[in-house]
């Protein structure tokens, strides 16, 4: 803790910037998607989408990667003034079949699936409700995760480790503005989360149902408040859901708790988001509660903590602003904290490498909106290893050090 608060003072005092920053009121149209969302599109069916290149350099390792990360492809269709279609096609790592054939290989590390497939309706200009496959608004990143949205070319590893991005469930959900203040609500209902695909390192993210034949025998259910004040964007957002499908038999054979909101899992997050002229920051928190880890441990032999925590603090200045932001040369830094075994049950094993703190230095040049040219340097360090976790221990593998380097380039896009 004495280290995120040495970060945090560093922060107060650093030169950064957030190069896109949109609140949902005053979120600006940058894209067809926007356009749609906004009921401004000129045609009835719109093309969009978002993509990114990257290259990272582990100086540890001595090991260096590059690929395409992600690219995705929106399509909308405008039924009416009251109803909409939104969906997005995403390829992760560019490649899932690799031999040339139609066969699928075994070493291929991409993906393809859907990011988004529903109907939005409105009920007025101030509230609408969605069906299908959405985001829910969690966190800063898992709305807003759009490369010219955040910097540095990798998503901050808080809203990637504790908080899924990017986090989509199949259910309805309901969006509202008030009439008065500046606040902005919402509430969904979603599929729950399948704890046997939680593991080791990976807090609930492998757990996420994805539209993929999730189970909705357990559900869950998010919600959110947004209040906005000139300068200021204040969040509060949760998670409370049921993590076993299972039939009520099947999870008694080993342990757990069936039902709608059987074995739940709990997430908490708050955020706050600043923007004056050059000068923008934000600073999020996060905590997830697992009170029943002791009962999955035993039932999938997994090594899952009761509770996990994380926060990040960034500022950023635009070195080019001026007030249509464009072009914008962004200067950042962010300090980040996370735990992925902050509290653990009596049979867990505590592994230090899980708790983390990175601190992400770079710079983003935007030549117009849509397109994005970045670099950052993360440093990282970790807690020492368990012994009793070592799989495959020296001189077979690297010696492990609580200390490393990465450099990161990277490209993005929008439209």
């Amino acid at each position: 803790m004495r280290r995120f608060l040495g970060i945090l003072g560093l922060l107060c005092f650093g030169i950064a910037a957030q190069a896109q920053y949109k609140t949902q009121a005053q979120k600006l149209v940058g894209t067809s998607e926007d356009s749609l969302n906004r009921g401004a599109a000129t045609a009835k069916t719109v093309i969009s989408g978002y993509g990114s290149v990257f290259y990272q350099r582990d100086f540890y390792q001595h090991n260096s990667t590059a690929g395409l990360d992600r690219a995705v492809l929106f399509v909308g269709h405008q039924f009416n003034a009251k109803i909409s279609f939104f969906s997005e096609l995403e390829v992760e790592n560019a490649l899932v079949a690799s031999n040339g054939s139609d066969e699928f290989h075994a070493d291929a590390k991409g993906d393809v699936a859907m990011e988004q497939a529903y109907l939005k309706f409105n009920l007025n200009p101030k509230q609408y409700i969605v069906a299908g496959l959405f985001t829910p608004r969690i966190g800063i990143t898992n709305e807003n995760h759009l490369p010219v949205n955040f910097n540095g070319v990798e998503r901050p590893q808080v809203e990637q480790l504790i908080i899924p991005t990017t986090w989509r469930e199949i259910g309805v959900g309901f969006y509202g503005t008030a009439k008065r203040f500046p606040l902005n609500y919402d509430i969904a209902l979603v599929n729950g989360l399948n704890s046997a695909n939680f593991t080791h390192g990976s807090g609930i993210a492998g757990g996420e149902g994805q539209g993929s034949n999730a189970s909705a025998n357990n559900l869950a259910v998010t919600a959110a408040l947004q209040y906005s004040i000139p300068h200021f964007m204040f969040q509060v957002s949760g998670y409370a859901g049921g993590t076993v499908g299972l039939s009520p038999r099947k999870a008694d054979s080993i342990g757990l708790s069936s039902g709608a909101f059987g074995t739940p899992a709990y997430l908490g997050e708050a955020d706050v988001q600043f923007y004056d002229g050059a000068w923008t920051a934000k600073v999020l928190g996060t905590y997830i509660s697992y009170p029943d880890a002791a009962r999955l441990n035993e039932a999938y032999t997994t090594n899952i903590g009761t509770g996990m925590y994380g926060a990040y603090a960034e500022v950023a200045y635009d070195w080019l602003y001026k007030q249509h932001r464009q072009p914008q040369f962004i200067t950042f830094v962010r300090g980040e904290l996370l735990d992925l075994n902050a509290s653990i049950p009596a049979n867990g094993v505590y592994d230090g490498t899980l708790k983390q703190t990175h601190v992400i230095a770079g710079i983003s040049y935007l030549p117009i909106p849509n397109i994005v040219i970045k670099a950052d340097v993360r440093l990282m360090h970790t807690g020492p290893q368990n012994p009793a976790l070592l799989v495959n221990p020296a001189p077979n593998a690297l010696p492990y050090k609580q200390n490393d380097q990465f450099l990161n380039l990277g490209i993005g896009y929008s439209f």
